[in-house]
């Protein structure tokens, strides 16, 4: 029977499996870290501006997290295929702020401001719920559950903070370009996790040796969660409340666990 725990258990006790896995989050992750690091250099709000700092942080120290997680298998990271990179293929569609943009020494405004907190709050929905599964998963893990655990605190942490953000931009004037941008996001956000999930899936099943029907069906449940998310499962990335977690991006972050 196909489910995630045994999805996953059977990419964790593959050598091959778990070098890719871990050398796509990787990547996500320390590119998370230059563009979140570039924009709180950038920004003008000096209290906006801190948050975003730990931000890129946290996800710096995620990358390292994911290369630790291969140097205690005796692993090296690999090449990440250009059809797995979500963020590029994202910023490929106009989404988020462009890397040439960031590498620009000008000062970041408004607008741009709510473009990456918009391109923020959707994909660390995402995240947020992806390390919720693996910490169902592997929360218990000796090997991986101290790092699960701490990734997704501190998923669940930023994702917190960008409704936080966002609420006050909207009560400040911005709510329209902040509906109407988190809706093309959202729409952008499925449709390429679908295609990265399918390309991943791809990718795992050459290196399993998955028979042609174990392919054929996890790729049709990707296509079900894609269609059940354009049907309207996208709206839960665009819907904005207060979180519980007030000031989660306040202080320092949380250093990785040791090696």
């Amino acid at each position: 029977m196909l489910s995630a725990r045994s999805l996953f258990h059977e990419i964790h006790q593959d050598d091959d499996a778990f070098g890719l896995f871990c050398s796509i989050a990787a990547k996500g992750e320390d590119q998370g870290g230059w563009e979140n690091g570039r924009i709180a250099l950038l920004v003008e709000d000096q209290v906006l501006a801190p948050k975003i700092a730990r931000h890129g942080a946290d996800e710096e120290k995620h990358g390292r997290i994911f290369n630790a997680l291969l140097r205690k298998r005796g692993l090296h990271p690999v090449a990440v295929p250009d059809e797995t990179d979500y963020t590029m293929i994202l910023e490929r569609q106009g989404i988020g702020l462009a890397h040439a943009r960031l590498r620009r020494d000008e000062k970041l405004g408004e607008r741009d401001v709510i473009t990456y907190l918009v391109h923020s709050r959707v994909t660390e929905q995402r995240a947020s719920e992806q390390m919720r599964l693996l910490r169902g998963v592997f929360g218990h893990h000796p090997e991986l559950g101290r790092a699960v655990r701490m990734i997704s605190d501190d998923e669940d942490n930023h994702l917190a903070y960008c409704h936080e953000e966002l609420l006050r931009l909207a009560a400040a004037g911005h709510g329209r370009l902040i509906w109407r941008t988190l809706q093309e996001t959202a729409h952008a956000e499925i449709r390429t996790y679908r295609d990265v999930s399918l390309a991943v899936m791809a990718r795992m099943g050459e290196i399993l040796h998955w028979p042609r029907a174990k392919r054929a069906a996890l790729a049709a449940g990707i296509h079900g969660v894609y269609g059940y998310e354009k049907l309207g499962g996208w709206r839960r990335m665009t819907s904005l409340r207060m979180p519980d977690r007030l000031g989660a991006m306040d202080g320092p972050p949380v250093p990785e666990p040791a090696e």
